[in-house]
């Protein structure tokens, strides 16, 4: 018999972690992200952050393969308003919503300060050197490393996924951040993560994008209410309708529903 666990034994709440979907979300906010990768930077250690939201976790709960790049995050963070709220109606777990879209910003502004450097890979081609120059201009004392937007399906071609990662390990970033969408970010993670031990990685979706300007975010009270998705889906309806609708909103129901059975 299997052992894989029920999804009703899957929400759980222990010590700085917050369980949900088997998946074990670190209890940190956007400063405490900060302040962790700023130590570890300083003691030479690298890591991977995942930014989960609902439709991450429910890749996870579907695919082997994208539960395994969560796992392997060495920070997992809610980038999910559902998900923050399950913890809170359980009444111990996750202080807020840590957005890729505002680490992106927050990250590199602290390694301005440590004088450190970032690459960015991803977005349409030209949004990469924009948003390069926008968080520099942001970021008294951060170095560009290098920026490459690879063209549409480039991972099914080896030799070109290997040019790629020489070209990020060449640039000797400390932090890369990785825009191509879940989970071919983080399989293209997989591969540079092995080459840049000292370096720290994280998939950004649309956030090379947003800092470009070339694709605008939802407005702050949208945000803060956890509707950003509404203002996706309603700027690209034809990509993002069954996703967040049919497939995400079921799963957050369920998160919530079974939080608040489990007070």
């Amino acid at each position: 018999m299997s052992s894989q666990p029920t999804f009703q034994s899957r929400l759980e709440t222990s010590g700085s972690h917050f369980t949900v979907a088997g998946i074990r979300f670190d209890a940190l906010d956007e400063r405490g992200v900060v302040a962790h990768v700023r130590r570890a930077l300083k003691e030479g250690h690298g890591g991977r952050i995942v930014t989960a939201n609902v439709d991450i976790v429910r890749q996870a709960l579907k695919n082997p393969e994208a539960r395994a790049h969560v796992e392997a995050g060495t920070l997992v963070v809610a980038d999910g308003a559902p998900v923050v709220w399950a913890s809170k109606l359980a009444r111990r777990g996750l202080p807020a919503r840590v957005a890729g879209s505002d680490l992106i910003w927050s990250l590199s502004g602290e390694l301005g300060q440590l004088g450190g450097s970032v690459f960015l890979l991803g977005g349409r081609p030209g949004s990469e050197l924009l948003a390069a120059r926008r968080l520099m201009d942001a970021s008294p004392g951060l170095r560009i490393a290098g920026a490459l937007a690879p063209p549409m399906g480039f991972e099914k071609d080896p030799e070109l996924v290997r040019r790629v990662c020489e070209e990020v390990a060449a640039a000797k970033p400390d932090m890369v951040y990785v825009g191509l969408g879940f989970p071919k970010q983080e399989w293209m993670i997989s591969k540079l993560a092995p080459l840049l031990p000292g370096a720290w990685f994280m998939g950004c979706g649309a956030s090379i994008a947003f800092v470009a300007g070339t694709l605008r975010r939802a407005p702050l009270w949208m945000q803060r209410a956890g509707l950003e998705w509404l203002h996706r889906m309603a700027r690209e309806p034809r990509r993002l309708f069954a996703r967040y609708v049919l497939h995400d909103a079921p799963l957050a129901l369920r998160l919530l529903l079974l939080a608040l059975l489990r007070r």
